[in-house]
């Protein structure tokens, strides 16, 4: 889409980063999911540097991100975790998203890491479709498991 610039995170955009991560949490139905404050980000993001990713900016206005850190495969080594991308939903469809995933692959690529990987909720069709025309291959073996502290 014309007029938008993709650029790094900066300081200062976490306002904006923290309103689009509620916007995901009403998508992904868990607004009140969201524990996380734009402190929070600052430090991740610029103090202990846990969390790296870009952002799509229109009319001087954050319409989109792609938020990513670095994880480690015994077997493959390096690669890139997309945590979350979204993209406002009035801008949705544009194409933002997939300029931002492109982002998150290219990063991948040009740092040598074996592959980016991200997840998916089932329900989410047109995610899933998306993923699928970019090429993206779907596991079904593993099995997503966390220990809450």
């Amino acid at each position: 889409m014309e007029g938008i610039e993709y650029r790094p995170i900066e300081r200062g955009d976490e306002v904006a980063l923290l309103r689009l991560i509620k916007e995901l949490a009403v998508f992904e139905r868990e607004p009140e999911a969201v524990i996380i404050s734009e402190v929070d980000l600052t430090e991740c993001l610029f103090e202990k540097k846990i969390c790296y990713g870009w952002v799509a900016i229109l009319h001087s206005e954050c319409v989109g991100m792609a938020i990513c850190y670095t994880r480690f495969s015994t077997w493959k080594g390096e690669c890139s975790f997309l945590e979350d991308l979204v993209v406002a939903q009035e801008h949705r469809g544009k194409g933002i998203g997939k300029a931002l995933l492109e982002r998150v692959i290219a990063y991948a690529r040009e740092n040598k890491q074996a592959y980016a990987m991200w997840q998916v909720l089932d329900w989410n069709r047109d995610a899933i479709e998306f993923y699928k025309k970019m090429g993206a291959e779907f596991e079904t073996e593993w099995l997503n498991v966390k220990y809450y502290i």
